[in-house]
């Protein structure tokens, strides 16, 4: 006789069938390994163009605003991403001599982003006297155990926040 080789047919059922269980063990926790690791380079973007912006303030001397813009005027709709603008006119409005320093791209659909304010305004001399607070990041759900939040004090220093249960629900 000849030796075969290969597998039989029933070899191969019971290692796919094997292969399909694990990989249903292991894609919830996949997802939110993703979630975890969307929300924490989405978080670092936010903090390193609110930093962006406040050096630009102190470098160019001119009052800098960071919002979501809507039809040049600042929105609610932080979802949408920010820009970056000097602000030597009317408040919180792309207008006149204002310039866009830089802009990020809108955030993930499926993610909520919020600040209880309309915007993030930072004076000549590095503060954020009137629009300090709190920018939330929450991937997938207003409740999600991933989300992140960034601190902007009243002196203009930004941190990210230390708080384990943060919620964007309002």
């Amino acid at each position: 006789m000849k030796n075969q080789i290969g597998f039989t047919l029933i070899e191969l059922m019971v290692t796919l069938t094997v292969a399909i269980i694990l990989i249903g063990i292991a894609a919830p926790s996949l997802s939110s390994l993703y979630e975890a690791q969307r929300a924490d380079a989405e978080i670092r973007k936010i903090q390193q163009t609110l930093q962006q912006a406040r050096n630009a303030a102190i470098s160019f001397g001119v009052r800098v605003t960071v919002c979501p813009i809507a039809d040049n005027q600042c929105s609610d709709n932080w979802q949408s991403g920010l820009v970056v603008f000097s602000d030597s006119g009317t408040i919180n409005a792309i207008d006149g001599s204002d310039k866009i320093i830089f802009q990020t791209g809108p955030f993930s659909s499926q993610d909520i982003v919020s600040y209880n304010r309309s915007s993030v305004r930072f004076f000549p001399d590095g503060l954020a006297s009137g629009s300090n607070g709190t920018l939330k990041y929450c991937p997938g759900s207003a409740t999600s155990p991933n989300s992140r939040a960034v601190v902007v004090n009243q002196a203009g220093r930004i941190r990210f926040s230390t708080d384990k249960n943060i919620s964007c629900a309002e």
